[in-house]
């Protein structure tokens, strides 16, 4: 039986892969979002990760789509109790940054959209400065208060904003956040490696990397000669042009054949174990994409494995 992880202290108990959510309503239509959820969850998969924003950059979408499209599978499922739903704030098109206001506006569009009576997580999807944090951290708290949102989370902020968030948070006695959803992945560690995870580490928070497979690129299907029929390819393809992404490459084939396992799962594998993660994100836009993620559940690296992805990410 796979082992859960605990998502901080005093968080909930989640499954080693949080399947991200921004697919749907993308590249995803709702059939297909259902098929990846319904086989997410038969693998004993329990953690969506989404935002209010997903995905209004499509036209023809206005943001929203992806918590729709779950508040629909979970009506039809009758699961909600079994689910630990993340959603975010800031980015939707109708309710733009983190004013108290548009804070609680968002929260209940977004428990409308996926048709519950509370966020589990609860995200600052993009960190706006010129919002003092005492404003986003108070109206966070009064949402924990009224019951709507379980615990809060922040994705996308400096170390500065993220220190005063949780000072203001200890010195209030107001709700804290647990988690940080940094970009983290092999071939993007400065994203997060340093000053902010040294606060995650000495704060007690946990982390929950987005991008773990550096859109794709980490799957091990973009190739010199390969071409890739996807939205995100060009995001993807373009780390084959760095000394970095080839070495990366290379390291993530030999561990793979080693343990008779998918690129994508030891890319996630070498992502859930570093120090302050306590799962990684990882999207489906079809079934057929879901085992590699999965795996990652039952693959252990040995130390040297790590440290040679380590040393060939550097």
């Amino acid at each position: 039986m796979t082992s859960l992880r605990k998502l901080g202290s005093s968080g909930p108990e989640v499954f080693p892969l949080a399947l991200g959510a921004n697919v749907f309503g993308w590249t995803a239509d709702e059939a297909a979002s259902f098929a990846v959820l319904d086989a997410y969850t038969a693998a004993g998969g329990n953690f969506v990760d989404t935002a209010d924003s997903y995905s209004a950059w499509i036209e023809g979408n206005s943001g929203g789509e992806s918590e729709t499209i779950i508040g629909n599978w979970l009506k039809a499922r009758g699961n909600r109790d079994d689910l630990v739903i993340a959603t975010k704030v800031s980015q939707h098109p109708d309710h733009q940054g983190l004013t108290a206001a548009n804070i609680k506006a968002a929260a209940d569009a977004s428990l409308r959209r996926l048709g519950t009576d509370r966020i589990d997580l609860y995200y600052t999807h993009f960190d706006k400065p010129e919002v003092p944090v005492e404003e986003i951290v108070g109206a966070l708290d009064e949402l924990v208060r009224a019951g709507k949102v379980r615990q809060i989370a922040a994705s996308n902020i400096s170390p500065e904003r993220l220190r005063a968030s949780l000072e203001f948070s200890d010195r209030e006695g107001l709700a804290r956040y647990v988690a940080l959803q940094p970009h983290y992945n092999l071939v993007s560690r400065d994203t997060y490696e340093g000053e902010l995870q040294d606060l995650v580490a000495a704060s007690g928070l946990v982390a929950v990397p987005y991008y773990g497979l550096a859109s794709g690129f980490l799957t091990g299907k973009y190739r010199p000669s390969a071409t890739v029929d996807s939205a995100r390819a060009q995001g993807a393809a373009k780390h084959l042009a760095t000394e970095r992404g080839q070495k990366v490459l290379t390291v993530l084939d030999e561990v793979a054949r080693a343990h008779d396992a998918e690129v994508a799962t030891v890319a996630l594998a070498w992502l859930a174990a570093r120090p302050t993660v306590a799962v990684p994100i990882a999207s489906a836009r079809t079934v057929d994409q879901l085992p590699a993620l999965l795996a990652v559940a039952d693959l252990e690296l040995t130390e040297a494995e790590i440290t040679r992805l380590t040393e060939a990410s550097a």
